[in-house]
C-alpha cells in the first residue's frame, strides 16, 4: 500500500458520520454576555449530493448568515486549508471563505457571498505536476495537476451585504477558481485532463469517494494532508 493510500485509509477509519453535529465552543477572552458561540463543522467528501449541485443564492443577510460565516472561518482554520465553500460543510448556499498568502506574501482573509468570477483564458497546455497541483478538503489525501486561468477578478458581497471585489493572479487566482467552482457544483477533480482523470478514477474507487455519507472533522480526525 502506498503512502497516500495508507493516509487515506487512516482518515477513513475515523470519518464522522453524515450529518454529524458541529463542535460548538465558546470564544475565549470575552465576557459571558457577549460570548460568540463558534462551531467547527464536519467537511463532507466527494459523493455527497450537496457538493455536486449549484449552490443557492443568499437573499437574507441576517444573524443566521453571520453565524454561518463565522463557523466557516472557524472550520477553515481548524482544517489547515486556504479556502472553504459552504457546500463543503453540507450547506448548499453561495458562500466561500478564504485565508491564505498571495504570491506577494500578503495575507488575505475574507468572505464572498453570491460571487461572480471573471477569469482570463485557461492556457491550452498540460499542467505542470510540480507547480500546478491542487488538493481539496472534500477529496481527502489526494492531489492532482490542473491547469487554471492565470488571472481572475471576483465580485460579490460579504456577510453584511457590503460589496467586495478582489483581483488576483497566480496561486491566489487558483484558490478563487477552486472555491468558486464549488458553488457551481464542480470539484477540481471533475476538471482534470484525460491522463489525470484516469488516475483520479482509480484513486476514487480505491478510497470509496463515490458514495454519499462520508465526512471528516477538522481538529479531531487526522489531517488528511499531513499539516
Amino acid at each position: 500500500m502506498d503512502t497516500i493510500t495508507e493516509l487515506a485509509a487512516s482518515v477513513m477509519v475515523s470519518l464522522c458520520g453524515r450529518g454529524a453535529a458541529p463542535d460548538r465552543r465558546l470564544r475565549p477572552g470575552q465576557e459571558t454576555d457577549t460570548i460568540v458561540v463558534m462551531a467547527i463543522h464536519p467537511i463532507v467528501v466527494y459523493g455527497e449530493p450537496v457538493l455536486h449541485r449549484r449552490a443557492e443564492k443568499i437573499t437574507e443577510f441576517d444573524d443566521d448568515l453571520a453565524e454561518l460565516v463565522r463557523d466557516m472561518h472557524e472550520t477553515l482554520d481548524a482544517s489547515n486549508g486556504v479556502g472553504l465553500a459552504a457546500p463543503q460543510i453540507g450547506v448548499g448556499k453561495s458562500i466561500f471563505v478564504f485565508n491564505a498568502d498571495d504570491d506577494y506574501g500578503v495575507r488575505r482573509r475574507g468572505t464572498f457571498v453570491n460571487p461572480v468570477l471573471i477569469a482570463s483564458k485557461v492556457p491550452d497546455t498540460r499542467p505542470d505536476p510540480d507547480e500546478e497541483t491542487e488538493g481539496c478538503l472534500s477529496v481527502p489525501s489526494l492531489d492532482f495537476p490542473l491547469k487554471r486561468a492565470d488571472r481572475v477578478t471576483v465580485n460579490g458581497v460579504d456577510e453584511s451585504g457590503a460589496p467586495v471585489t478582489l483581483s488576483a493572479d497566480g496561486w491566489f487566482a487558483r484558490i478563487m477558481q477552486h472555491e468558486y467552482d464549488h458553488l457551481q457544483g464542480t470539484l477540481y477533480v471533475d476538471r482534470l485532463d484525460k491522463r489525470w482523470s484516469k488516475k483520479w478514477k482509480k484513486a476514487q474507487e480505491a478510497h470509496g469517494y463515490n458514495q454519499p455519507g462520508l465526512s471528516w472533522m477538522p481538529g479531531v480526525d487526522p489531517d488528511p494532508f499531513g499539516h
